[in-house]
């Protein structure tokens, strides 16, 4: 077996599950599967762990990664669970995990079972698939994980392997798509798109490319067009492509090209789709959208005009299955555009002093965190906690938190691909800008919070585990207290 990265991962993953607000276990019901001869959770999350995965790897695995051929040998093992039903393929540099939960919930809310399929996540490996927007208990992922644990392992030990903790995951999202008789799916992509491990259709409905800008450049390449390459390959043929509004005039050619070699449409959302009227404040906005066929006023509760345009390419995305005979009504969409809460993107966590966490994790998200801080927030001084992963553009991700900057709080999380501190507070000193460096989250918000005064704005972000972390530590503080 390849090398794999594990160490004390597992037990503060487990930690964190049992403990997230978000997701309730029943003691009895886990102690009946036990006794039922069902593997335990842990070991059920301790056998998609120890395979080579990339997300807790610094450097990726030692020895080969999983090829996409191994993920459709893998599914065509379990009867490719993936196909039969209606299906949304996600992928972008940013605003895909919003995007893709504004399409599940219209779909929910009109009446259509929907199973989304999203990564990476915030405390447990189950919210990573949801039903209908709840996250999977941790029954079905016990008994979905003991239903595929054979075919994983003979995939595994076969010519075509490894298999990846990510292709675990995303075996099982299609088992369980097809055991709850799912509608629909909507699935976000890992990475890129052409060569990743969701991406095993023949066909789909729709595939939709939310902001593409640099990310991972190592692997998906040094340009924003080069990077529209390696996600192009989604569309197949005969789908449609959506495409939300880019800074990169090149990323549209790409993808315009692609629809053309395959024949498929492409729906530009800047074309077709105008955003008016848009206002709000630090509980949601408002807008209409406007598009060739009526105007719908919509409300959403997540904050920054990046939302927005999130929430109007997943309208988009809605409107282009019916061409493919799903019609969804315009109070579905409103239902169900105002019924999204991702946890960890501008998230309001506390007041006085004001506490938000956003997973930004570069320049570019950085810029619309900026933006939705300036448009949605009212305080004296921000203070920044950040702590961000070896690979990102620490200098384009500073550069764009500075004009904002009172402090700066660096720290690191617990996962293994985390930047020092101290080299991030260093990059931080070369512009200027004086900080002070932690060796935890928790000692990172002991710190900040002790010097911001009540009419301050304390924004966690640079990465989804640091912000996973203050999480934790806020909601157990508030939980202590009631």
């Amino acid at each position: 077996m390849a090398a794999v990265c594990v160490g004390s991962h597992t037990l503060v993953t487990l930690q964190a599950i049992f403990i997230a607000p978000a997701v309730r276990y029943h003691w009895r019901s886990l102690l009946f599967l036990s006794l039922q001869g069902m593997i335990s959770f842990s070991e059920a999350l301790d056998f998609a762990l120890s395979f080579p995965d990339m997300e807790r790897c610094p450097d990726g695995p030692g020895g080969r990664v999983m090829s996409l051929e191994c993920m459709r040998s893998l599914l065509a093992r379990m009867g490719n669970p993936q196909h039969g039903r209606t299906t949304l393929h996600v992928t972008g540099s940013k605003g895909k995990g919003s995007t893709a939960h504004f399409i599940a919930s219209i779909l929910s809310a009109a009446g259509l079972k929907t199973a989304l399929y999203t990564s990476p996540h915030l405390h447990s490996y189950a919210e990573r698939i949801a039903i209908d927007s709840a996250a999977l208990s941790p029954e079905a992922f016990m008994r979905g994980m003991a239903a595929i644990r054979g075919f994983v392992e003979a995939e595994h030990r076969s010519d075509a392997g490894p298999v990846s903790t990510f292709g675990v995951m995303t075996s099982l999202f299609f088992h369980v798509a097809r055991s709850e008789n799912a509608d629909c799916q909507v699935v976000e992509v890992g990475l890129g798109g052409t060569h990743d491990g969701t991406n095993v259709f023949l066909e789909k409905d729709v595939a939709v490319f939310t902001p593409i800008s640099l990310e991972h450049t190592k692997i998906l390449g040094a340009t924003p067009r080069e990077i529209a390459v390696s996600k192009s390959g989604i569309i197949t043929r005969g789908c449609v492509a959506v495409l939300a509004p880019q800074k990169d005039s090149g990323v549209k050619d790409v993808i315009a090209d692609r629809c053309k070699a395959v024949g498929a449409e492409l729906v530009d959302v800047a074309t077709r789709y105008k955003i008016a009227e848009v206002d709000g404040d630090d509980q949601g906005q408002n807008f209409v959208l406007n598009s060739r066929s009526a105007s719908m006023p919509l409300a959403i509760s997540m904050l920054g005009y990046h939302q927005v345009e999130n929430a109007a390419t997943a309208v988009a995305a809605i409107d282009a299955l019916g061409s493919r005979g799903v019609r969804i009504c315009e109070s579905a969409v409103q239902a169900g555009l105002a019924a999204v809460k991702v946890p960890g993107r501008f998230e309001v966590l506390r007041r006085a002093p004001l506490v938000v966490a956003d997973g930004a994790h570069n320049q570019e998200s950085m810029q619309a965190l900026t933006k939705a801080i300036k448009d949605s927030l009212s305080f004296r001084r921000c203070i920044f906690v950040v702590g961000v992963h070896q690979d990102k553009d620490l200098t384009g991700i500073l550069e764009t938190l500075r004009p904002l900057m009172d402090r700066l709080v660096c720290t690191r999380s617990r996962s293994l691909r985390a930047m020092p501190p101290d080299s991030v507070l260093s990059s931080a000193g070369a512009l200027g800008c004086n900080g002070y460096s932690t060796n935890s989250v928790s000692e990172a918000m002991e710190f900040a919070l002790a010097i911001a005064r009540p009419d301050d704005l304390v924004c966690v972000t640079g990465s989804l585990a640091v912000v996973a972390e203050v999480r934790e530590l806020l909601t157990l503080s508030a939980a202590a207290r009631a």
